[in-house]
């Protein structure tokens, strides 16, 4: 994933991680640049009985942004309450996250530099979207996507709102992210918190 971003060495880079799966994969990245790792905090409103189907996503900030997957909440016929609901509880879980990765650290300043979003797939894109949409307020000078797998549609919806997506596979028959990974064991916040330690300001 590293290499296919050789381009943006030497550039005013920022990598944003998408915890907890990105992590690793923008640590690399950020290795490979030279460049200082972040993170966004994103999380997903996932469809109740089948969490892993995003019907939306939901990033931190002053002001929380929602994305909503229109056709998946039709689909599934989930009501405004209960869509709420789930949003409440995963803005709930970002401050957790916040207060444990970040504690009294800032944010990276992103205005006019060029932030290059890593996450270690994308299924639907609900959350790359949620990302895009808050990152775009903090005023970049470009949003570059970076994944190492992803489906062509996500890609496509994707090149729609960020500058640039690299995708490194983007099979048709898709499945899910942890079928193009050897290993796919999920991160704790410890993990976390140790791969940000020797990148983060």
């Amino acid at each position: 994933m590293a290499i296919a971003l050789d381009p943006y060495r030497g550039q005013d880079v920022v990598v944003l991680a998408l915890p907890r799966g990105g992590v690793p994969v923008a640590a690399e990245v950020a290795s490979h640049l030279g460049a200082p790792l972040d993170l966004l905090l994103v999380r997903k409103i996932g469809v109740p009985w089948y969490p892993e189907l995003a019907m939306g996503a939901v990033i931190d900030g002053s002001q929380p942004m929602v994305v909503r997957n229109e056709e998946t909440i039709r689909f599934s016929g989930i009501s405004e309450a209960e869509f709420d609901a789930i949003c409440q509880r995963q803005l709930a879980e970002i401050e957790r996250r916040r207060q444990l990765y970040f504690a009294d650290r800032p944010c990276e300043e992103i205005s006019g530099r060029i932030a290059i979003i890593v996450d270690d797939g994308i299924a639907t894109g609900a959350t790359v979207r949620a990302a895009i949409a808050g990152l775009r307020a903090r005023k970049p000078a470009k949003i570059v996507v970076a994944v190492p797998v992803a489906p062509p549609n996500a890609v496509a919806e994707l090149q729609k709102e960020a500058d640039e997506v690299v995708s490194l596979l983007q099979p048709r028959m898709f499945g899910a992210i942890g079928y193009f990974y050897r290993d796919f064991e999920q991160l704790t916040d410890d993990d976390v918190t140790r791969l940000l330690s020797g990148h983060l300001l």
